[in-house]
C-alpha cells in the first residue's frame, strides 16, 4: 500500500526524477580532508582505486559503464576536475539517482582515488491512471466541453532498474473512453562491453470513439455502443551506443488495424477506398546524440536526433509510407539565473497515397506551435522553431528524513519565460483537392507569450503560459511535463 502511495508521485513521469545540479543547491554527504589540493599543471595521475558507494540494488558495472575513468588510466591533473564533473551529469541522465557525487578521496604521489557517491530512487511505482484521452488538457477543455467522460482509468507499473542492470519493465492496462494494454521491456546492455541493447513492446488497443476526420483542425469522434477500431503492434529495438553520448537504433515492427463499417462510410480515406483492415511490417533508423546537461530539464548543451522510416516493407502491406525527422535543441546557460533554449525541427514524409489514418501533423506530443494546442495541422512536410528566454526564481531542496529512501529529497524550482514559436505545415493534395483543412497550412503560424514552469520530484514540470498566436486567438493553456 505504501508503495501505491509514493507510486502516486510518479503519474506524470515515465522515467524518474533526474536532479539538475544547476537548478538545484547539491551539498556533499561525504566530508572529505579539509587539506587543500594543489594541482601542478605539468602533472599526471593515475588512477589507482574507484570507490561506489550508496547502491544498494544498481550493480557497479553499470555505474562504472558512465565514467570516463577507470582504474589505472592516466590522466592530465588540468583536466580532472572537468571530466568528473562531467561523470556526475552522465549518472545524473541514467535516471537512476536522486542525488550523485563523484570526486577524488586522496592523494597519493602520482596516484588519485575516486569516489563515486549516489542516493537511489525509488524503482517500483504501481501507479492509479486517470488521465485525458485527448492530446492535452487545452483540447479536452475547449473543443470538447471538458466532457469527463473522455478521461481513460487504470494502472500503470513502473519496475525500474530491475536486477540491478539499469532494465525497464513497464505494464499499461486502461479503461474507459479508450482501451489499451501494452507492455515494454527495455534490456540496455546485452554484453559485457555494455554498448548493445533490446527493446521489445507490445500494444493493444480499441475503442468505441474514434477520431473518423478532421474538420477545420479538429479532430472529430464517432461515438457508439459498439467496437469502432482496435489495433495492435509489435516492436523489436536493437540499440547500440558505442560512445558516451550517441545512440544508434533500428527498429522493426509489425501493426495491424481494423475499423467497422461506420467509420469506413463516413471516411472512405480511413485506410483507403473499401480497406477496412490495414497491415504493414516497418523500419526505423534513428541517430540520437545527446550532450545535455541533464535530460528531465536541460539548462545547458545540445541534443540531435535524427530519425528515418519506413512503413510498408512490400511483403503484401497496404501501407506505403517514408518519413524524414531531424531536430536539433539547444540549451545555453546565460549566468546569474537566465536561460535560453532553441529547438529546430524539420519534418518531410510521403505525400501522396498516404490515407487518413497515417496522416502527419503539428499537434501531437511536443511537435506544436504555442497557441494552437486545440489545432491539429496536418501535412506531410513542415518545419518548427521554439525559442524560449526563461530565469530562475526558486531553487530549494527540502531533506525530509521522515520519507522512505528515494523520496527523502525533494526539490522544487520555479522560472519565469518568455517564449516566440514559429511554424509552417503544407498541406496534403486530398485536402487541397477538396477544399477543407486549409485555413492554417501554407501559412505561417506563430505563438509568443509568457509563463512559468515548476520542476518537482521525479520529472514532474507543470507548465502554465499565456500564449497569443498570429491569427488573433488568446489564451491560457496548461501542459505537464517539459516542453523540449
Amino acid at each position: 500500500m505504501l508503495a501505491i502511495l509514493f507510486g502516486l508521485l510518479g503519474i506524470f513521469s515515465t522515467n524518474g526524477f533526474s536532479e539538475n545540479p544547476k537548478a538545484f543547491p547539491v551539498s556533499d554527504t561525504i566530508r572529505l580532508s579539509k587539506k587543500k589540493i594543489d594541482y601542478d599543471t605539468s602533472h599526471y595521475l593515475t588512477v589507482n582505486r574507484i570507490f561506489i558507494i550508496g547502491n544498494n540494488k544498481t550493480r557497479d558495472q553499470i555505474i562504472l559503464r558512465e565514467l570516463s575513468l577507470h582504474q589505472g588510466d592516466v590522466v592530465d591533473s588540468t583536466e580532472l576536475i572537468l571530466i568528473l564533473e562531467r561523470d556526475k551529469k552522465k549518472l545524473y541522465n541514467t535516471r537512476l539517482f536522486n542525488k550523485t557525487d563523484v570526486r577524488t578521496l586522496e592523494f597519493e604521489p602520482g596516484k588519485i582515488d575516486i569516489l563515486v557517491d549516489v542516493n537511489e530512487r525509488w524503482y517500483t511505482f504501481p501507479t492509479p491512471r486517470f488521465e485525458l484521452s485527448d492530446r492535452n488538457f487545452n483540447e479536452w477543455w475547449e473543443n470538447y466541453n471538458h466532457d469527463i467522460n473522455r478521461v481513460v482509468y487504470g494502472i500503470k507499473l513502473y519496475q525500474y532498474n530491475m536486477r540491478g542492470r539499469n532494465e525497464t519493465l513497464l505494464i499499461t492496462a486502461l479503461l474507459g473512453f479508450q482501451r489499451k494494454l501494452s507492455l515494454i521491456y527495455r534490456v540496455p546492455y546485452l554484453n559485457k562491453k555494455q554498448k548493445s541493447g533490446l527493446i521489445f513492446d507490445f500494444d493493444f488497443s480499441e475503442a468505441k470513439n474514434v477520431a473518423y476526420r478532421t474538420l477545420d483542425h479538429i479532430l472529430v469522434y464517432e461515438k457508439s455502443r459498439s467496437l469502432q477500431e482496435y489495433s495492435t503492434l509489435t516492436g523489436l529495438t536493437y540499440t547500440y551506443r558505442n560512445s558516451f553520448y550517441q545512440t544508434h537504433s533500428l527498429r522493426a515492427e509489425y501493426s495491424t488495424d481494423w475499423i467497422s463499417d461506420s467509420i469506413l462510410f463516413k471516411n472512405e480515406n480511413y485506410f483507403g477506398p473499401g480497406i477496412r483492415r490495414q497491415y504493414y511490417g516497418g523500419l526505423t533508423y534513428q541517430f540520437l546524440s545527446e550532450h545535455r546537461d541533464v535530460v528531465a530539464y536541460p539548462l545547458n548543451g545540445y541534443q540531435t536526433l535524427a530519425i528515418i522510416s519506413k512503413s510498408g516493407l512490400g511483403l503484401g502491406d497496404n501501407l506505403n509510407k517514408f518519413e524524414i525527422n531531424l531536430s536539433l535543441a539547444n540549451y545555453k546557460d546565460l549566468k546569474n539565473g537566465f536561460y535560453f533554449s532553441n529547438y529546430a525541427n524539420a519534418y518531410w514524409s510521403t505525400s501522396h497515397g498516404v490515407p487518413y489514418a497515417n496522416y502527419s501533423a503539428l499537434g501531437y506530443r511536443k511537435q506544436f506551435v504555442k497557441g494552437y494546442e486545440t489545432y491539429v495541422i496536418e501535412g506531410p512536410y513542415y518545419f518548427l522553431n521554439k525559442a524560449t528566454l526563461k530565469k530562475r526564481v526558486l531553487a530549494r531542496k527540502i531533506n525530509w528524513e521522515l520519507m522512505p529512501r528515494g523520496f527523502e529529497y525533494i526539490p522544487l524550482a520555479i522560472y519565469l519565460k518568455t517564449y516566440c514559436d514559429l511554424g509552417y505545415v503544407k498541406n496534403y493534395p486530398y485536402y487541397e483537392e477538396n477544399n477543407f483543412n486549409t485555413r492554417l497550412s501554407n501559412t505561417l503560424l506563430a505563438g509568443v507569450g509568457g509563463g512559468f514552469d515548476i520542476v518537482a520530484s521525479y520529472d514532474l514540470v507543470l507548465r502554465l503560459e499565456y500564449t497569443m498566436n498570429i491569427q488573433g486567438k488568446n489564451g491560457l493553456y496548461f501542459h505537464i511535463k517539459k516542453e523540449f
